[in-house]
């Protein structure tokens, strides 16, 4: 439900994916779950890609419209850095965008937005959808076994959430530098 629901919904890119998909697979591997690997990741593929299609559709069906300046969580200029990525990048961004915390809750519904071709967008949804599920989930599955991240289990899943958010902590930040670099510019020119 959680992977559905971060891929699925806009409003939810909060919800802790990367670090829930490699904890599951350390898990499955400690054993007494009576979870296969395999189908765990299948599952959770699944999941992935019906979120990105739903959230595709919502983008088609609401477009732009639902993003506004002053919304806390849809704000407008998360929906123009996103299309900014998706134009530069062309739909490689929706593979590439399921390892970025945020992205990936955006870039289907901008997808929907921009009207993208939906059999492209498929294609590149399941290449994501698989890549993204199956490379978290067995780094975890064959990490897991190694008794230092047994040990430190905690502190990995920390770091793993920090270390995906990190590209979106550095891009807010350029953005604020720049942002308080040209005020300074335009004081200075005054």
């Amino acid at each position: 439900m959680i992977i559905f629901a971060e891929t699925g919904f806009v409003v939810t890119p909060f919800l802790p994916g990367d670090s829930m998909l490699f904890a599951m697979g350390a898990i499955v591997a400690a054993g007494n779950t009576g979870l296969d690997i395999w189908f765990l990741c299948f599952i959770l593929t699944a999941a992935a890609i019906l979120g990105n299609t739903v959230n595709y559709r919502l983008g088609k069906y609401f477009g732009v419209k639902v993003f506004k300046e002053d919304n806390k969580i849809l704000k407008l200029k998360y929906y123009h850095q996103s299309h900014e990525y998706f134009e530069k990048h062309g739909a490689v961004a929706i593979v590439f965008s399921r390892f970025l915390p945020i992205f990936r809750t955006i870039a289907p519904f901008v997808a929907g937005a921009a009207r993208m071709e939906f059999g492209k967008f498929t294609l590149y949804n399941i290449i994501g959808g698989f890549a993204w599920i199956f490379s978290l989930s067995f780094a975890g599955y064959l990490l897991g076994k190694i008794p230092f991240v047994e040990k430190n289990f905690e502190v990995i899943i920390v770091i793993i959430a920090v270390g995906t958010f990190a590209p979106v902590i550095i891009a807010a930040l350029k953005s604020l530098f720049k942002k308080k670099e040209k005020i300074e510019d335009n004081d200075t020119a005054l």
